[in-house]
């Protein structure tokens, strides 16, 4: 097996991880409790966690988690005070509803972003205009 496949199997494995512990954390009734701390924990930390994953600017941090969880494929477009980033598959957000277990976006994906976002640059805006889990992408705008 060459590293190009193992790396494909470890973000699969991964992704089925997450999907698997908000179906547990919402059977147990305490998944709004664990999203709301870890979205605290995202907020007071992205600055650190944008520096882990070598990301310097807002943009990157959708282009960067691409290339390495290979989850979402997210596309930035340049837009009038910021940009906006949207992407039509995420295999957390289809594992998910595949294994019926709650939507995962916010704990898992958004908060994570918009904490490293906000880390980098504290006068961003970020604004989730829809997500797969309800309608059929998920787009995020980031604006001043």
């Amino acid at each position: 097996m060459d590293s190009d496949e193992k790396i494909r199997i470890l973000q699969m494995a991964y992704a089925g991880a997450l999907a698997d512990a908000v179906l547990r954390m919402g059977r147990d009734g305490i998944l709004p409790r664990v999203t709301a701390e870890k979205r605290r924990e995202q907020m007071a930390n992205g600055r650190v966690r944008a520096a882990q994953f070598g990301i310097s600017r807002p943009e990157e941090v959708f282009q960067k988690l691409s290339e390495i969880f290979d989850c979402a494929r997210w596309q930035t477009t340049a837009e009038t005070g910021g940009f906006s980033a949207e992407t039509k598959s995420c295999k957390l957000c289809a594992m998910a509803k595949r294994i019926g277990a709650p939507g995962p976006c916010d704990m898992y994906c958004l908060d994570p972003m918009e904490g490293m976002i906000k880390g980098l640059a504290p006068e961003m805006k970020f604004t989730v205009a829809e997500t797969l889990w309800s309608g059929s992408k998920c787009r995020v705008e980031i604006s001043r």
